[in-house]
């Protein structure tokens, strides 16, 4: 089976009447087929307790339309015609989008779907937007659906940043002991096509690496879905002579994915002025080798990076992301985020808000925490955005991955992460909502102003071609 799209764009000036028609036909991507075809780690099977939690598929995921298309996204420029280009860079930001129900929020660039028009055909769906004259303002080049809570908010805004990350499934972790929880808790990597988890943890002076079997795609015949299946693959110890985890009640410092062939290792203190003092290790992944040492950042507040600690329960924060060669790292004032070059620690920059941040997890109040974390290349905080090029979108604060300590692993739709509160200890996943299910480049951009009202009709069908 598949599909076609043709859409009409009505844009009609308030002040004269004239309506402005815009035809195209657009392609269809694979994410819809990713979720229905794909099943990482058994996230769509119930594999635990009774306490497991899983997504109920009807009248959230199917029928098709108008749940996982359902939605709409307009972008201020081309978007790459691929049909695994469903999430594009976050340089290039919707300037509009709606969902499959009327905005009753003040948010004025979302629009409603037309309730009345929009319909089942006998071959598909016909979707219907419309955007009043300050509704979705601004350059249109490309328009993509989407799903329905991918329509909402799209990664969020200052109105609501939940509806963009869908709870698929979520196992209570209840026989594993500590040290395996350690194991999950301390994930640094996960490499999805190959089934296997990279694990990093200090001890005493030592960097611990262990590379783990994790049954994603491949599951053996003793295997299980619950997470007691996570077998140490290759363990490698690093003596290290200057990095460590501070001491005392909470053991400061955490272990990153650099992205780039290596991981790294951070280790500081908060501190509210002078200078910041930051220990550090960098481990190449191919062959294990290591350097090591201590940065001195000059007249910079920072926040700790994180903690790992096993106590009562096993604990773990997040608190940094590396991207593109640079580590961002919140200010101890909370008011901005510092960028500090890996391999020049004289460009560092401090990146304002523009607001003074709550300085909350998005795992919610847990013993487990992750206060920063990055999906495709937004890095996404309790109340901020930072995109690729550093610019800071506000957000209302919310929990949106209860009990996550670890990062968020992602793999295409699929974001995954362990953590726990107080021996209540899950491993879920959710789906990234705001993917792009079609492209449609326009042939010439249009611009929509407060003059003009936008009607949307989309027709997708299917065909047996």
């Amino acid at each position: 089976m598949r599909l076609k799209g043709e859409m009409v764009i009505e844009l009609t000036d308030e002040n004269t009447g004239v309506v402005e028609t815009i035809r195209e036909e657009n392609m269809v991507t694979n994410a819809v087929n990713h979720i229905l075809g794909l099943n990482p780690m058994g996230v769509f099977y119930k594999a635990s307790g009774q306490y497991d939690d899983q997504v109920m598929w009807n009248d959230v995921l199917i029928p098709i339309c108008p749940n996982m298309i359902g939605g709409i996204l307009l972008y201020p420029s081309a978007l790459t015609e691929n049909v695994d280009n469903i999430f594009p860079s976050s340089a290039v930001f919707p300037v509009a989008y709606a969902s499959n129900d009327v905005n009753a929020t003040a948010d004025t660039a979302r629009g409603s779907m037309n309730l009345t028009e929009s319909k089942a055909l006998d071959d598909g769906y016909k979707f219907v937007w419309e955007f009043t004259p300050s509704q979705g303002n601004g350059t249109i080049a490309a328009v993509a659906l989407t799903s329905a809570l991918g329509g909402k908010t799209v990664y969020g805004n200052d109105i609501n940043s939940s509806f963009g990350y869908l709870k698929v499934k979520e196992t209570r972790l209840e026989t594993q002991t500590d040290d395996e929880l350690a194991l999950l808790y301390s994930a640094v990597e996960v490499d999805f096509e190959n089934n296997v988890m990279y694990s990093i943890r200090f001890v005493d002076s030592s960097v611990i690496v262990r590379k783990l079997r994790l049954p994603v795609f491949s599951v053996g015949l003793n295997d299980r879905l619950n997470d007691v299946t996570c077998e140490i693959l290759e363990e490698t110890t690093l003596h290290c002579s200057v990095f460590s985890f501070t001491t005392g009640y909470t053991p400061y410092g955490d272990f990153l994915d650099g992205h780039d062939g290596y991981w790294y290792g951070f280790s500081n203190s908060p501190n509210s002025s002078g200078d910041a003092s930051m220990k550090w290790i960098k481990i190449k992944k191919s062959d294990m080798t290591f350097t090591e040492g201590t940065w001195t950042l000059t007249n910079a507040h920072l926040r700790a990076i994180g903690s790992f600690k096993i106590d009562s329960y096993v604990n773990r924060a997040v608190r940094g992301v590396i991207r593109t060669g640079y580590l961002y790292l919140q200010n101890y004032d909370c008011d901005g985020v510092y960028k500090i070059n890996l391999s020049n620690i004289t460009d560092i920059t401090l990146i304002p808000l523009g607001f003074t941040s709550a300085n909350r997890a998005m795992s919610g109040s847990s013993t487990c925490q992750c206060m920063m974390t990055m999906i495709n290349d937004f890095i996404i905080a309790y109340d901020f955005i930072l995109t690729v090029d550093d610019t800071v979108i506000p957000l209302a604060g919310a929990a949106r991955f209860p009990y996550i300590g670890t990062p968020l692993f992602q793999y295409k739709e699929f974001l995954t992460g362990w953590g726990g509160n107080y021996g209540t200890d899950c491993h879920t996943t959710w789906l990234l909502m705001p993917y792009l299910a079609s492209i449609n480049n326009l042939s010439q951009a249009i611009v929509k102003n407060a003059d003009k009202t936008m009607k949307i009709t989309y027709t997708l069908t299917e065909t047996s071609a």
